[in-house]
């Protein structure tokens, strides 16, 4: 365990020791010798001090700091465990974290983390130390899984998420099909090579390509409601809005409470002037999201042009709450928006 790692997280603990140590404390000199560097001095004169929480705790970090993780884990635990000081159990259980990973233990490590996160779920030092772990354990497996089965289908499918994340798509669309290939049933695969064939281009053969590979998808699991809705929006991009809204309703039919695919069918019915139908469905997509700004004007829009001006007025209301309009033509326009008479 590299010592100077913790250096950064005990500086508010240092200050409030002082609070409970004169200068001539020997454990407030042994953790000024720590915050210092001098792990070793540190040591010395901490195991002579007088036994208190932050002389035991500060002792067992001197140690992992001089590479005796093995011998003081016990010692961390105990302290993370019993400590009554929040601050002391904080930076006892972080330097657990960094002993287990020191010692290949990230199985012990997690519940730690976990624990962590709990106690503490707005700290950046315990987001930190989280993020590395969980980091380590991706690297770890991603090795062993490339070592120990480089043929196999599932290699290629986590080669091409890795592409995907660094808008390689062209690589990720390679790896997608290979991984197709080695496992043409496998679920997931034709979805998400028809997301990554949509994330490279929109040209219609790339549209028609990947309504392909929904369509095989829906072939493996009919009860894909996002691989419906996605040849919705497909169809949609192709200028074919009775075609969409049927598989909109179809993915409705499959997940009732799918936001996607609810807002999808209220813009066809508000196309279609349908506004009645589209309020009942953008009515539901503000129970399951209240901050979903887009649904709200939405739904002021199918409001206002349906003839009902107070509750328009109620939703630009509920508008405004949500995001402050730009200053300028448009603010003017939202204000008077609600008020419009319907269109004939």
């Amino acid at each position: 365990m590299r010592g100077t790692s913790l250096l950064g997280i005990i500086s508010a603990i240092i200050m409030a020791a002082a609070a409970f140590c004169q200068p001539s404390d020997p454990v407030a000199q042994g953790i000024a010798l720590f915050h210092q560097g001098h792990f070793a001095q540190a040591r010395t004169i901490l195991e002579r001090a007088p036994s208190t929480d932050y002389s035991r705790v500060f002792l067992a970090l001197s140690r992992a700091a001089l590479g005796e993780c093995g011998a003081v884990s016990a010692d961390l635990a105990r302290q993370f465990d019993q400590s009554a000081d929040p601050d002391l159990r904080r930076l006892a259980g972080l330097a657990l974290v960094q002993c287990y990973v020191a010692q290949n233990r990230s199985a012990d490590a997690f519940p730690v983390a976990a624990r962590l996160a709990a106690l503490y779920p707005k700290d950046a030092d315990v987001l930190y130390q989280s993020a590395r772990l969980y980091m380590k354990a991706w690297n770890d497996t991603l090795y062993q899984m490339f070592r120990n089965t480089p043929a196999s289908f599932r290699v290629n499918q986590i080669s091409a998420e890795i592409f995907e994340t660094q808008n390689h798509y062209a690589e990720a669309i390679a790896e997608y099909r290979k991984a197709i290939q080695k496992n043409p049933a496998a679920l997931d695969l034709h979805f998400h090579l028809g997301r990554a064939l949509l994330a490279q281009s929109h040209s219609p053969e790339a549209l028609e390509a990947a309504q392909k590979e929904f369509a095989a998808e829906l072939a493996l699991n009919p009860a894909d409601a996002v691989a419906e809705q996605q040849i919705g929006l497909i169809l949609l991009a192709q200028h074919k809005p009775e075609q969409a809204v049927a598989r909109f309703e179809r993915s409705l039919a499959l997940n009732p409470d799918f936001p996607e695919a609810l807002q999808a069918l209220a813009k066809c019915r508000m196309d279609a002037r349908q506004y009645d139908a589209a309020i009942a469905l953008l009515v539901r997509l503000t129970r399951l999201q209240p901050a979903n700004e887009g649904a709200h004007y939405s739904l002021m829009l199918a409001y206002r042009n349906s003839g009902k001006s107070a509750e328009a007025l109620r939703e630009k209301a509920e508008l405004e709450k949500l995001s402050k309009p730009p200053e300028g033509e448009f603010t003017e326009f939202l204000k008077k928006l609600g008020e419009k008479a319907p269109e004939q």
